[in-house]
């Protein structure tokens, strides 16, 4: 598996002239298939709110507004928001879907997310002690970790931080710089001051909780506990979603991560080698493609980020023909089965030894 520098230069042309293909062809279509997502979002957002006031007219419609209510907030945050939010539709200039004027609705402020994600995990992506990404500061998920003893109980924290994982997005730059706790490390710099940190977790966070948990339940009048209640599970939903997905791409059995040596100088071609060894991919019909903001195709996505993302699937096909033409591993397989090889190994690393994950490139 470990390439040529030659081999390395002719991975890169051919990655380069993938996205040069589809960059080519951007225009009208792509345009219009957000559009209509954000329509969808819209619709969805507006009658899941409807549907839940009218509950008292029987609990279906409660339930069924609370389904809606949660697609239009895994809309907002994946298709769209995730997305719009690496500039994957810049180029329109629309109003509203650019990557420096949305806000998603989710507590973490947008320009947190784009710091702590666009730049520092897409850049360092699986590089023990750069990427926070990998096990977020709380899961032990390889022995290039050392164990602690709240690594036993690391299901559990698992399963919280997804039912609250908006609010661990949220809190992840802070928690990065230690702007409530302890010294920030040394070699930790911060875009912006830490007075802008807690001011952005803050206004944001208070936003989102007045808005479900305060607001829409005080306009519903008598209905305002079946208000709150369905606020409530749909963001529950979609927390659970989004964090299933995100852990499906990126913490399955077979990824590498990486020490800061073995990527010191890398090129192009070598950063496009480490994102494919770095990734998971998983396979299923066209929506569910679009529920999970197409990072069903993780791999694709960490080689091309500021592609929009609805062409991904064809693009798989083409990365996965060119990996095997490199003899690079290229994983992939059913959402069961790479959900149970998450599962298992947070529960795997939750004990003392296991494997190492950073392997000699």
């Amino acid at each position: 598996m470990k390439l040529t520098t030659e081999q390395f230069t002719a991975l890169e042309q051919e990655l380069d002239s993938v996205k040069q293909q589809v960059q080519a062809g951007l225009g009208d279509a792509d345009a219009r298939y957000i559009r209509r997502v954000l329509l969808t979002q819209r619709l969805s957002a507006l009658s899941g709110r409807i549907l839940l006031v009218l509950g008292f007219i029987t609990p279906w419609l409660w339930l069924l507004g609370v389904l809606l209510l949660a697609l239009a907030k895994i809309l907002d945050n994946m298709e769209i928001g995730h997305n719009v939010l690496h500039g994957q539709y810049d180029w329109m200039n629309d109003p509203v879907l650019h990557s420096k004027r949305y806000e998603w609705d989710i507590a973490c402020d947008a320009g947190s997310w784009q710091r702590t994600h666009n730049f520092e995990h897409h850049t360092y992506t699986n590089i023990i002690g750069k990427d926070r990404d990998f096990g977020y500061g709380l899961l032990r998920l390889s022995n290039d970790f050392r164990w602690r003893l709240r690594n036993l109980w690391q299901g559990g924290t698992y399963l919280l931080l997804s039912m609250l994982f908006q609010w661990g997005v949220s809190y992840h730059e802070l928690a990065a710089q230690r702007v409530f706790f302890g010294k920030k490390k040394l070699e930790r710099h911060s875009q912006v001051s830490d007075s802008e940190l807690k001011k952005a977790f803050f206004s944001k966070g208070a936003r989102q909780l007045i808005k479900d948990y305060v607001f829409f339940p005080l306009i519903a009048g008598p209905m305002w506990l079946w208000v709150l209640c369905g606020n409530l599970l749909a963001n529950l939903i979609r927390n659970l979603w989004t964090s299933t997905v995100i852990f499906c791409g990126h913490f399955t059995k077979d990824v590498y991560v990486f020490s800061a040596a073995q990527c010191e100088g890398e090129s192009r071609g070598q950063w496009y080698y480490r994102q494919m060894l770095g990734s998971s991919n998983f396979t299923g019909p066209t929506w569910l493609h679009i529920l999970t903001g197409h990072l069903s195709c993780q791999i694709e996505h960490h080689l091309f980020p500021d592609i929009p993302a609805r062409h991904y699937p064809a693009m798989a096909k083409q990365v996965q023909a060119i990996a095997a033409k490199y003899a690079i591993p290229y994983n992939t397989g059913s959402f069961v089965h790479q959900y149970s090889t998450v599962f298992l190994r947070i529960m795997r690393y939750s004990l003392p030894g296991g494997d190492k994950a950073v392997k000699a490139l």
